[in-house]
């Protein structure tokens, strides 16, 4: 009797040790602040596995969001993936980590290229992720007269059938190229004639949309759209209807970069996903989901044909010589601001 107790006893014990347990040994986990749909699922349950960890994905639409909200005061993320002209303001501000090149094992995957367009041309804060490339995307059913060039906004007959991104840099700088004047100009004489212009395609645009654009096209309510390659060339695989194209006066380039913040939690961790997601084999797997091209010179040669023979991804060497990177202006910026605030304020 005595024995049971004690077998009874004991297995009480290591039952109630193994429930510990399990609340002891929880998981890491690694929080990302990040655009929608921008890293394949498969790749990150694959590092949650490898890691024996749980990622959470929290999205934002735009730098300005994303700035907003750290300015804010906003901690808890891991890693961010800011674009590259609003590094320089993050990281002068503190709210980045400078990094430690010892933890990164993918350097010397880097396209050189890239890298020498960027302001971190050393990588001292921030890890390239995805190059981006603004364009136009076009119901073919509808605009049978289609011209790739930014001044199908003016077109009276798509009137409230189009939408423009609510995005400053690209719009104002979309204008700017159309009118053959540099997309990162702030002179005011540039400006008010990119004002003036984007006042006509205001009048045409149904709204200024980040995200919904692309259900917009794919569904006809749209014909029209100022869109992200990547997001774009998704839609064309899906939607026979759908083309995409940059135009020919150029467009404003961008890099989104892997950023890890001053107050992240969990570093050693957001070190390891940096890795593995430029590991060759997973850059081009992620640049397969997403279309964006992912500045990985190792992981070119394991793309598709289809992807590395498209010009929305590997962009045409004539557009791309018209074509400029967006550029941080600093404390100028609020010219740009408070341009964009009166363009939408309808002055």
């Amino acid at each position: 009797m005595k024995k049971s107790v004690f077998v009874l006893i004991a297995l009480l014990v290591a039952s109630l040790a193994a429930f510990v347990g399990c609340f002891g040994s929880s998981k890491q986990t690694l929080h990302l602040y990040c655009w929608a749909d921008y890293i394949s699922p498969e790749l990150i349950e694959a590092f949650e596995k490898e890691n024996n960890c749980r990622v959470v994905y929290d999205t934002f639409d735009s730098n300005e969001a994303l700035l907003a909200k750290l300015q804010a005061g906003a901690t808890g993320y891991d890693i961010i993936f800011p674009s590259h002209y609003v590094v320089d303001s993050l990281a002068s501000s503190g709210k980045l980590l400078k990094l430690d090149h010892s933890k990164l094992t993918i350097m010397n995957h880097l396209d050189p290229e890239v890298l020498a367009q960027l302001p971190d041309k050393q990588c001292e804060y921030v890890i390239p992720y995805m190059m981006s490339y603004t364009g136009i995307g076009y119901n073919k059913d509808v605009i049978k007269d289609f011209e790739p060039s930014w001044k199908m906004f003016e077109r009276n007959d798509l009137q409230k059938r189009a939408t423009l991104l609510d995005d400053k840099r690209e719009v104002i700088g979309a204008a700017l190229l159309y009118l053959g004047l540099d997309p990162n100009s702030i002179n005011a004489d540039d400006l008010a004639k990119a004002k003036a212009l984007i006042k006509q395609w205001l009048a045409n645009v149904s709204k200024l949309e980040n995200e919904q654009y692309k259900n917009g096209i794919a569904s006809k309510e749209f014909s029209l759209v100022m869109g992200y390659s990547g997001d774009m060339v998704q839609v064309v695989d899906e939607n026979p209807h759908v083309a995409f194209v940059l135009p020919k006066e150029g467009v404003l380039m961008s890099c989104d970069v892997l950023a890890i913040p001053s107050t992240a939690k969990n570093v050693d961790l957001a070190y390891k996903f940096i890795n593995f997601i430029h590991t060759p084999e997973n850059a081009a797997s992620n640049t397969e989901y997403v279309f964006y091209l992912c500045p990985n010179k190792d992981a070119y040669s394991l793309l598709p044909e289809e992807i590395k023979h498209n010009p929305a991804v590997f962009i045409d060497k004539d557009i791309f010589e018209k074509s400029r990177f967006t550029i941080d202006h600093g404390e100028q910026e609020v010219i740009l601001n408070k341009l964009w605030e009166e363009l939408k304020a309808g002055r």
